[in-house]
């Protein structure tokens, strides 16, 4: 089986930094919810032979406190200090809320 991989047009200019414990971070309905970290950064090509860039993920999701973020398009880097927590490191009980009640909670800057 082929690894997991997510197709972009434009190769990184910062793909060692994205190997290098980068994450791919998910926005989900207007809300950051998870994120997959990058193994690799590939050249590669659509089935029409069009050329593009392949970022093989981990197969694990890692879910993450919800922030609120629009849709976005093209790369984003995210510093270290401004990627949103891990949900284990939370304290206070937030990892284990019913996921609607936590997309709430982000969606009010509450959590």
């Amino acid at each position: 089986m082929p690894p997991l991989r997510h197709f972009t047009r434009n190769f990184p200019k910062r793909a060692a930094e994205l190997t290098d414990g980068g994450s791919l971070y998910w926005v989900v309905g207007g809300v950051v919810l998870v994120r997959q970290r990058i193994l690799d950064v590939w050249q590669d090509q659509e089935p029409d032979g069009t050329p593009c860039t392949a970022l093989v993920l981990d197969p694990k999701l890692v879910r993450v406190e919800g922030r609120a973020m629009r849709a976005f398009q093209g790369w984003r880097y995210l510093d270290p200090k401004d990627a949103p927590p891990d949900l284990g490191q939370q304290t206070g009980g937030a990892a284990e809320m019913p996921e609607a009640m936590r997309r709430e909670l982000a969606a009010l800057a509450l959590l």
